[in-house]
Parts: structure tokens; C-alpha cells; sequence
């Protein structure tokens, strides 16, 4: 049986991912065989293909998001049945969402509500599980908290801003182009601003009485490290999660940390989601927002998965908005 497949063969820009036809072999007792409907695209694919974050031996594939329909179960699968539909993401699904169809164990797997329809499931794992515990575990936000947010108009950051405002804390965004500040001050923000802003500080520290935020949330890296450093307040906590701009710059104690002694904290998923049980505790959560009307996503289903070359091109141009989900 064989499947269309993105391979990576050595690190580099979005032009070194290639399609090619794969043979998937026969399922395991404890594996089920998922034809994929929608695949979602996540920032952290653009870090495995260029050389930021680790992948496994290379060729090896690509995203870590995706949901389908399970075509086939293994002899030992008792939780999950043929038409059945699930999502996965994360690391623990390993690399390889870029394909049509896959063989995988159903540790990760979770199953799709049935109120809840397949693009939106493709599309939420990843982003709104990260903003479930940035919000609750990194730093748990409390009503009248003041924070700041990168690249609010992004997949995570519009799920971020909705989440802000139910809770009931102030949420700051800044946003790659003025042609963003709208999109992202409709998913919740009371306040954003475009990067080349020369007075963010300032507007900031008038926005807080010179105090500073309590969180600042940064995903972008080396052009906004040192505007996060910044912008918070005295003791207050910076938390990186992201690096489309580039790693942060090496952070110098004696210099740097002197001005507001802020506390640095770099937040991965993979040491956030260590079993299976918490990762479906906190997908829960995070359907639950969903369910109750507190966070709408922004789909952005206008790419199929073959368009996924111009997908890393357009992301990493900052020309996207919302939660990006190739059709399959």
C-alpha cells in the first residue's frame, strides 16, 4: 500500500521538501491506518525543516497535525474502530503528518467530538493546547492580569486573545503589519500594535502606569527579544515558545537581568504534554473553550496539502493569519 509523502532530506528552506511515493507496509496488532482529511500547519514545522529544533534521521517527514478517518485497526485495538474519526499532534506523534495516509499507534490519538468537524480538530491541538498551558501551567493568569503577546494576528495568538478575554485579563498584542491590528483587536486585545512602532515601549508603559506587564508571551525571537525584556514588569515573567525570527539572543545576567530581575522561561510542548493522559486533559480544556462559545478559530483552509511548499513560504513572510489547515 503506498501513500504520497513530504521527505525531508537535509535542512533548509521550504524548497527542500519533496514529495514522493511511499510504501506504508502492513498495520501492526496495535496500530491503526488514519487516511488523513485536513492537515495543520504549525510554526514548529518551519524549525524542524530549517535546522532549529532536532529531527530524526534524515530523509524523515514532516508535521506534526493532522485528523482522518481510521481505515483499518490492528488485532489489539479495542478503543478506536474503522470510520472512526481522530486528531493527533504533538511530538509524541513523531514527525510525518505531511502525507494522504499513515500508520500510527493510538497513544496520541484522540477522537474527534461529534460536534466538532475535522478542519477544526486539524487545526486546534497544537495551538490551543500550547495557549492552555502558557495560561495555566507556564503562568496561571488571573483575572485583571496584564499581558503581552507576539504575533497576536498568528494561529496561537488569536486563540490566545479569545482566551485572555474570557478569563478576564488584559491582553496586549503586537502584530507583524498595521494591516493585522483589526484582526487581532476582534479576537480579544485591548490594545495592539504593528512591530515597527517606534513607541511601543512607551505606549506600553503608559498602558500599565510605568509598571509593565505581568507575562510577556514571545514567539518570534531575535526581533522582539529584547522589546519583551523590556515591556514586563519588575519580577514579572518572559516566556519564550517560538523562534520565527530567529533564536533569542544569549540573555547576559549581569546586563540584562539587573534592570527588572524578570524571570526567563522557555516553554516547549514536549515538556508540557508527558503523558497521554495529560495531553487529553488538556485537549479537553481546550474543547471545552471551543464548546461554550469562548474561542472561535479563524480557519484558514484556502491551501491544500500539496500547496504545503508556499504554506512555509507565505508563513514565514508573516502574509498568513489564523489557523492554517491544508485540505487533504
Amino acid at each position: 500500500m503506498k501513500t504520497k509523502v513530504i521527505r525531508l532530506y537535509q535542512t533548509g528552506g521550504p524548497e527542500n521538501m519533496v514529495w514522493e511515493d511511499a510504501e506504508l507496509g502492513e498495520i501492526s496488532n496495535d496500530e491503526v491506518l488514519i487516511k488523513h482529511t485536513a492537515v495543520g500547519f504549525n510554526l514548529i514545522d518551519t524549525y524542524h525543516r530549517g535546522g532549529i529544533y532536532p529531527t530524526p534521521k534524515k530523509p524523515c517527514g514532516l508535521g506534526t497535525e493532522a485528523s482522518g478517518i481510521v481505515e483499518k485497526v490492528g488485532k489489539n485495538i479495542t478503543n478506536f474502530a474503522i470510520g472512526d474519526r481522530v486528531a493527533y499532534a504533538g511530538s509524541g506523534a513523531g514527525l510525518g503528518a505531511y502525507c494522504y495516509k499513515r500508520i500510527m499507534n493510538t497513544s496520541g490519538l484522540i477522537k474527534i467530538p461529534d460536534w466538532m468537524d475535522d478542519k477544526t480538530a486539524a487545526a486546534i491541538l497544537t495551538k490551543g493546547r500550547t495557549v492552555e498551558y502558557l495560561f495555566n501551567r507556564t503562568y496561571s493568569l488571573k483575572e485583571g492580569d496584564n499581558i503581552l503577546f507576539h504575533a497576536a494576528a498568528g494561529g496561537v495568538g488569536l486563540i490566545a486573545g479569545q482566551w485572555a478575554k474570557a478569563i478576564g485579563v488584559n491582553a496586549i498584542g503586537i502584530v507583524g503589519s498595521e494591516s493585522k491590528i483589526q484582526i487581532a483587536k476582534d479576537s480579544g486585545y485591548s490594545q495592539v500594535f504593528a512591530m515597527d512602532d517606534e513607541d511601543i515601549k512607551t505606549k506600553i508603559m503608559d498602558l500599565t502606569k510605568a509598571v509593565g506587564v505581568d507575562v510577556v508571551y514571545d514567539s518570534v525571537g531575535k526581533t522582539t527579544w529584547d522589546l519583551s525584556l523590556s515591556c514586563v514588569k519588575k519580577l514579572g515573567l518572559v516566556v519564550s515558545f517560538g523562534s520565527a525570527s530567529g533564536n533569542p539572543p544569549a540573555y547576559d545576567v549581569a546586563v540584562d537581568g539587573v534592570k527588572n530581575s524578570a524571570y526567563i522561561h522557555r516553554a516547549t510542548m514536549v515538556n508540557y504534554m508527558t503523558t497521554p493522559e495529560i495531553s487529553l486533559a488538556s485537549a479537553m480544556k481546550v474543547f471545552e473553550m471551543i464548546k461554550e462559545g469562548s474561542i472561535a478559530l479563524q480557519i484558514n483552509d484556502s491551501y491544500t496539502l500539496d500547496d504545503v511548499v508556499k504554506v512555509h513560504e507565505d508563513a514565514e513572510a508573516r502574509l498568513t493569519t489564523g489557523q492554517i489547515v491544508m485540505t487533504v
